[in-house]
């Protein structure tokens, strides 16, 4: 019989996927491939939903969170509603799908989970061929999402400075160690936050694939090594918020309750003048 994964699942494999049936529930499969990508072959039945919905510039800030209602009415066009099991990947080691992910937890969505290795994984896997069509699977709904904003997965500017000092309150920086420390600048001033752990978005593949994720005791180490722990309230951010919206699936598919989001991420703040930066 099929079998559904663990309750809030937050990332599940592709034989999971092969098997899923949600106990009867409803499920949508979507797609961040580009769309060229989706056109020329994608997981059958997923619906394509475009990146460029998902965020908003106001150069030279990317990676911003568009107004709630315009992503009320994304998600409704493609027939996102509450009672959906969401499962998103992309062919970008789930960057993409994991800014949708903690989009969808931003909006209030119960339940929605990171396909393990994305399009390539799935491709790899075996368990089924993937369709080559070009036809959309979206659907035109009238009905926009009923988003209600949970604000305590959003973290602004302005509240990131009150916590500056704060051990219970931990940054973490999800860019290159280049760009960490400043020698790679990729705003007006390099550098990071003032006490931000930097651990790059990509060491928690698996370096013998580069594509799916290590094992959770693992990734756990990763990051109480680090100390990022679970007792602390965690803030992710990187340059556009897609690598720590990386970070941010990771953390809570290891568990962890506290965890932000910062969509301005260095973008915003390494654009400032009035910031503190190390």
């Amino acid at each position: 019989m099929p079998k559904s994964p663990p309750d809030q699942a937050r990332v599940i494999s592709a034989r999971q996927l092969a098997e899923f049936d949600n106990n009867g529930a409803p499920v949508v499969l979507i797609d961040l491939s580009g769309n060229p990508v989706y056109s020329r072959q994608h997981i059958p039945g997923a619906v394509w939903l475009d990146f460029k919905a998902l965020v908003y510039s106001r150069p030279p800030v990317i990676g911003m969170m568009p107004d709630t209602s315009k992503l009320a009415n994304t998600l409704g066009h493609i027939g996102i509603t509450p009672d959906h099991y969401v499962i998103a990947y992309d062919d970008e080691n789930g960057l993409k799908a994991c800014r949708l992910l903690w989009t969808l937890d931003a909006l209030g969505h119960p339940q929605s989970a990171l396909l393990d290795g994305g399009l390539q994984g799935w491709e790899q896997s075996g368990l089924e061929r993937l369709n080559v069509r070009r036809d959309s699977a979206v659907k035109d709904h009238t009905s926009a999402y009923p988003a209600v904003l949970q604000e305590e997965v959003i973290a602004e500017r302005a509240f990131i400075e009150a916590h500056l000092a704060d051990p219970d309150v931990k940054l973490l920086d999800a860019r290159s160690s280049a760009e960490y420390r400043g020698t790679e600048q990729r705003a007006a001033h390099g550098g990071h936050i003032p006490g931000a752990i930097n651990i790059e978005w990509s060491r928690c593949l698996d370096p013998d694939t580069g594509l799916y994720l290590r094992p959770a005791e693992q990734l756990q180490k990763l990051f109480t090594d680090h100390g990022i722990t679970p007792d602390k309230e965690v803030i992710s951010y990187c340059h556009s918020h897609r690598r720590s919206a990386f970070h941010y699936v990771i953390l809570k598919h290891l568990g962890y309750r506290h965890v932000r989001g910062y969509p301005g991420s260095w973008s915003e703040w390494g654009n400032r003048h009035d910031t503190a930066i190390e």
